[in-house]
């Protein structure tokens, strides 16, 4: 059964604390539910397409440019994670769920456009192939 809780999310903070300011990204770590961790971004240089979306955080390569920020914010937020799921037997047992948010609902993420030469957002994505 998934279980998260402030002590657990206390110990997860500083990692993710360190991903987010490495990326020059600021965002808010919270607990739902008591099985989520949860990552709010609220701005930052990385130009995401919406100001308001849930992040598909198990394939982060969709993001373009920004999936080795995702991708290193989810392996923080997973550190001492276990996933002992069997989706073939209908068996789901996580130690916690994530979520990444860019933005909320009531307050959307804010690109802060970086300094000339750093990102060049036409060249930010990549297509997507099936």
């Amino acid at each position: 059964m998934a279980f998260m809780n402030q002590e657990l999310k206390k110990k997860l903070a500083p990692a993710i604390k360190a991903v987010l300011k490495k990326h020059g990204m600021k965002g808010t770590i919270a607990v739902i539910h008591h099985s989520t961790l949860v990552v709010n971004i609220a701005n930052g240089p990385l130009p995401f397409i919406h100001d308001n979306e849930q992040i598909n955080e198990n394939n982060p390569n969709i993001y373009g440019a920004m999936a080795p920020f995702l991708t290193e914010l989810a392996k923080a937020m997973s550190e001492g994670n276990h996933n002992n799921s069997d989706i073939m037997t209908d068996y789901f047992d996580v130690g916690w769920f994530i979520n990444i948010n860019v933005g909320k609902w009531n307050k959307p993420y804010v690109w802060n456009k970086p300094v000339t030469g750093r990102i060049n957002p036409l060249k930010m994505f990549s297509p997507v192939t099936i």
